[in-house]
């Protein structure tokens, strides 16, 4: 029996979700100040590329992205056993995996342990980020699961925020403590998160489809927001558990024997199809340019835009501040306006201000500057609304439960590849092609357009179980049709009426 029920089971759920997520956007930010710091430059001047420095742009890529070669690779495990793991044990080792790594970096006193360590903590964090999303979205209703997912990747940019100002805050200091102390507090948040995933519970979904049933139906009456009034033997909680049992034995066939090959499959259930979706989804999040800005933005504001290093930590500090509350907005509007309508929204904006960028970093004027920074805080803002949470949705919503650890996975395994390719590069294209570095992102945003338009379907307020109609038919549906039904499926929904526990749907 779960310790706790109802509407505070689902907030403590969101909120371990957003702790490991908030982990994920520090880590993410926190490397951006340390680069051009006093005493991580004496540390390390084999990649101090601040002016009077002699350090290799590339090696200095290489360090910073390495991290995501870790990450890469922590996807690629859960992709090979995350299913047979479940999805806490999964959350639970990469929390361990991560603190490991966060002890490496901050002791390290040399390139190649730093090196070792942000490889260490990427597989912890590739870990928890392939599994978190799929775990979150099969506890959560289909009215609440988008809304829940922005809460969570909210939380991300809260994180990123955070490292930002701990990076400007610690600027400050003179000793080695300047940078030590920002990585070794990753720590504290690996830690919450791990206390919190040993206390709440395994998704209901993972627990059917490995024949525990009665855990399974615990926890789909635990997850209810009135759970204390509602009877743990209803016939239609019991129709509900039914039901997933009946898609689960469909995708299994489906499946042949569920081995990595049906991956590639795309007849009947479109096996392939909708895994490219989920890993074109994170493709375009990180093509798009955004970790230009949260790995770079102090670099980018002092070497591209000409400010000091003083004003580039606070203004890249402000930057985190609008850009956690650029990410508020999905929260309530992703369950209005769908998934679909906030990506274009994000793109188009995107590839304004990526070309705008362009433009004004070339002028090179004081004025000129001025309008570049704007662009860098727009572009954040549109990032925030249709591209930070989405992507990282999409993989655990198209994908079927025969195969979403698997997709998810391999999603998550796109990201974190993408990701080193554009922070690898970064440094080296700023120092070389300078603003036309801005002019592929913006190239890449306006691609993106006809891909969303055109192959990405709508799963606005649909159950888990219901996305499977619209690939099963003789083409993807990228609308829900009101002939269909509601769409909502087993994603219960229980009230109380009349001092009565009705299920509806």
């Amino acid at each position: 029996m779960p310790i706790l029920v109802g509407r505070a089971l689902n907030w403590a759920i969101t909120a371990t979700a957003g702790s490991g997520f908030l982990l994920f956007g520090y880590d993410q930010g926190v490397m951006s100040g340390l680069l051009t710091g006093t005493a991580f430059t004496k540390t390390f001047p084999e990649i101090d590329t601040t002016n009077g420095g002699n350090g290799s742009e590339s090696l200095q890529g290489t360090v910073v992205a390495i991290y995501e070669i870790g990450c890469f690779f922590g996807a690629i495990i859960c992709m090979l056993v995350g299913e047979r793991l479940g999805r806490r044990k999964c959350i639970a080792i990469g929390c361990v995996v991560l603190s490991l790594g966060a002890v490496l970096q901050a002791a390290a006193f040399g390139i190649p342990q730093m090196i070792v360590g942000r490889i260490v903590a990427g597989i912890g964090n590739g870990m928890n980020t392939s599994t978190i999303p799929v775990w979150h979205s099969e506890l959560m209703k289909a009215s609440s699961r988008g809304k829940g997912l922005c809460i969570e990747l909210a939380i991300n940019i809260l994180g990123v925020m955070l490292s930002y100002w701990v990076d400007y805050g610690m600027s400050y200091v003179d000793s080695d403590a300047q940078f030590r102390f920002p990585l070794a507090l990753q720590i504290a948040f690996a830690l919450a998160t791990l206390l919190g995933i040993l206390l709440l519970p395994e998704s209901p979904r993972w627990l059917i489809a490995h024949d525990r049933q009665d855990e399974a139906r615990q926890i789909l009456w635990a997850v209810q927001p009135d759970a204390d009034l509602v009877d743990i033997n209803d016939a239609r909680l019991m129709q509900s558990m039914a039901e997933i049992q009946s898609a689960i034995d469909e995708e299994r066939e489906a499946a042949a024997g569920g081995s990595f090959k049906v991956l590639l499959k795309d007849e009947g259930q479109r096996f392939r199809y909708r895994t490219l979706l989920g890993i074109g989804g994170q493709f375009m999040q990180q093509i798009s340019g955004i970790n230009l800005i949260t790995y770079y933005a102090p670099v980018i504001f002092q070497k591209s835009v000409g400010l000091s290093h003083n004003i580039s930590l606070l203004l890249a500090g402000f930057n985190g501040v609008a850009y956690f509350f650029s990410s508020l907005i999905p929260i309530w509007i992703i369950d209005r306006l769908g998934r679909r309508k906030l990506m274009l929204f994000a793109a188009a904006g995107q590839c304004a201000c990526m070309a705008i960028l362009a433009g004004t970093v070339s002028n090179g004027s004081k004025a000129a500057g001025i309008v570049a920074v704007v662009m860098l805080f727009l572009f954040n803002f549109f990032f925030a609304v249709g591209l930070l949470a989405i992507p990282w949705l999409l993989p655990a919503e198209y994908a079927p439960l025969a195969i979403r650890t698997r997709a998810a996975a391999l999603a998550t395994a796109s990201n974190w590849i993408f990701t080193f390719l554009v922070v690898e590069i970064t440094p080296v294209s700023i120092g070389n092609i300078q603003w036309r570095t801005y002019i592929y992102f913006s190239v890449f945003n306006f691609c993106f357009l006809p891909l969303i338009y055109f192959f990405y379907p709508e799963t606005r307020n649909l159950s888990l179980e219901h996305i499977d109609r619209l690939f099963t038919g003789d083409k993807v549906l990228l609308h829900w049709k009101e002939s269909m039904g509601d769409g909502t499926g087993p994603d219960v929904d229980i009230t109380v009426e009349d001092s009565h526990a009705v299920l509806k749907e």
